[in-house]
């Protein structure tokens, strides 16, 4: 059976994808080289640049994979914590956490705002920020949390877990950071909750 022609762009882009995310994540965006990494894939840099225009959309493709990937695992570590006000904080402390991966620190963290800019303009953030805004919504609905606007509340909730991540990831030491934001995250939300949020 003969492949459709969009099943092998789909194809090139996986690839490109996956030798990009290996470069990135070992050199960093500046030291990866472009020629290296379409060899890898066994595409060319014409391959590359129909895909993805040049390195840094190559680059914003890897950075919302990666980030896509980090938000179902915070959603998981979520439904493991129950529903509600538990999770939302567990998706948050999860989300935190995931700075100490090598490749989420390098790709996501560090090089991330630096070649895409404010993180809150990803589309993968956006993303984020409106599932964090509906469970908001759905927990004020529910008198958990304080009558207060739904989307300053995601805003801030996923704000304060994205810069704890990022301190993280810039520190020489990352494993004793991590409590300490973690903490200071917990204490934070936790203002936005009512006394109801004890047993939601």
């Amino acid at each position: 059976m003969v492949r459709s022609r969009l099943e092998s762009m789909e194809e090139n882009r996986a690839k490109l994808i996956a030798a990009a995310r290996r470069a990135f994540s070992e050199k960093g965006f500046s030291a990866a080289s472009m020629d290296a990494l379409t060899a890898e894939a066994g595409l060319t840099r014409g391959a590359l640049y129909h895909n993805f225009g040049d390195k840094r959309g190559l680059f914003a493709a890897v950075v919302e994979q990666i980030d896509t990937e980090m938000a179902s695992r915070a959603k998981q570590r979520g439904s493991q914590a129950g529903e509600g006000w538990p999770a939302l904080l567990a998706e948050g402390e999860a989300y935190i956490e995931m700075a100490l991966d090598p490749e989420v620190q390098r790709i996501v963290l560090l090089d991330g705002p630096a070649v895409l800019g404010d993180p809150s303009g990803w589309p993968s953030q956006s993303s984020c920020l409106m599932v964090t805004k509906q469970a908001v919504e759905a927990l004020i609905a529910r008198g958990v949390l304080k009558s207060i606007d739904a989307e300053a509340a995601a805003r801030l909730i996923s704000g304060a877990a994205l810069n704890a991540a990022m301190w993280i990831a810039a520190s020489g030491d990352p494993q004793t950071v991590l409590p300490k934001a973690q903490e200071a995250f917990r204490c934070l939300v936790g203002g936005l909750a009512t006394e109801a949020a004890s047993t939601a």
